[in-house]
């Protein structure tokens, strides 16, 4: 079986590409990403020059894991990740089996009230809007058998919390130990989805080596109603930062209050545009990032469900305080007006 796997270096390329690798039943697997880490990677940027000679041929299956994921993007840039995929499916013969990863928040009925706009169409972001958008193109445009694999946020692995890299809701860590993170944004009580990243490698695994479905098929990977709640998500990361900061005979942060989505917007936003520094200013624009994922009123359906999702939290959270053990021990700084510092 000859698989191909672009963003090969991504956080779930990576794992997903060890796993393949190391499976009983290996394939001939071919990594891709923009950034080669070594020779055996072949280096392609996608979507901007043509594929390189290494990739021609027959696909069994093409597992297309690259994408650009930054929640900051314009409607242009993340166009970037359609285009990519038009390029990737360029690849793809009328028997492959193209197993795309998509989000699980591609689902825009679940944005609470102020969330989401006319330039991404009712989505959080450019990156679930285009995310959609190419959920479309997959399911539509493809002759062959389709897979599209939707998780939600993604952190480090179940056992040990490993992960490549450090994005997405890890941003939040640092803001909560530095202070900036003053209040959490969301209904204490709202779903909040998340996955460990070696659980979704087993989900593109099994469906790139499985049996091709013969009409498009949608893996969701969720812990549905018994996914951890807004408050308790919060409560696992500052107990666990707190524990590892005891280990290193440093004090403990304060937990931060909740601030419902309203009242944020109401109350909140205005004071910050006229009273707060630049770095608190990012900090609140981070902070809106993250509200519309931590106010979700009911769960996903999960057709793969995560179970103790705590458990997760709590390894992924002990694993960035060792590999960012600098930021998980600095000193809170908590906020103040600058009218106030200026007194």
């Amino acid at each position: 079986m000859r698989i191909l796997i672009t963003g090969a270096t991504g956080v779930i390329g990576t794992e997903t590409a060890d796993r393949l690798l190391s499976h009983p039943a290996a394939p001939d697997l071919v990594r891709v990403a923009r950034r080669a880490t070594d020779t055996s990677i072949v280096c392609w940027n996608i979507g901007q020059e043509p594929a390189p000679p290494a990739l021609a041929g027959r696909w069994d299956t093409i597992v297309h894991t690259a994408a650009a994921t930054h929640w900051s993007m314009t409607r242009d840039e993340a166009t970037t990740n359609i285009n990519t995929l038009r390029a990737v499916l360029g690849l793809a013969g009328p028997e492959t089996h193209v197993v795309h990863v998509s989000t699980a928040y591609v689902d825009g009925a679940r944005l609470p009230t102020g969330c989401g706009g006319t330039e991404f169409e009712g989505y959080r972001n450019g990156y679930e809007w285009s995310k959609a958008a190419c959920e479309e193109i997959v399911s539509t445009r493809h002759r062959g058998p389709v897979t599209v694999v939707r998780p939600p946020l993604v952190m480090g692995r179940r056992g040990d919390g490993g992960i490549t890299r450090f994005s997405g809701p890890y941003t939040l860590l640092p803001a909560l130990v530095s202070g900036l993170a003053a209040v959490v944004v969301g209904d204490p009580d709202g779903y909040a989805e998340i996955s460990p990243v070696d659980e979704v490698a087993d989900v593109i695994v099994d469906a790139a080596l499985g049996a091709p479905p013969t009409a498009p098929r949608t893996e969701v990977i969720a812990g549905g109603q018994g996914s951890l709640r807004l408050a308790r998500l919060v409560d696992i990361a500052c107990d666990t930062i707190n524990t590892y900061r005891t280990t290193k005979g440093v004090e403990p942060i304060d937990r931060p209050p909740t601030v419902s989505t309203d009242s944020w917007n109401r109350f909140f936003l205005p004071l910050a545009e006229q009273r707060l520094s630049p770095a608190q200013q990012r900090a609140v624009k981070l902070l809106a990032m993250f509200q519309s994922y931590t106010s979700m009123s009911r769960p996903f359906e999960p057709t793969r469900q995560v179970r103790d999702s705590g458990e997760v939290m709590a390894a992924s959270v002990w694993y960035w305080a060792e590999n960012r053990h600098r930021r998980a021990l600095a000193t809170p700084s908590p906020w103040t007006l600058i009218a106030d510092r200026q007194r």
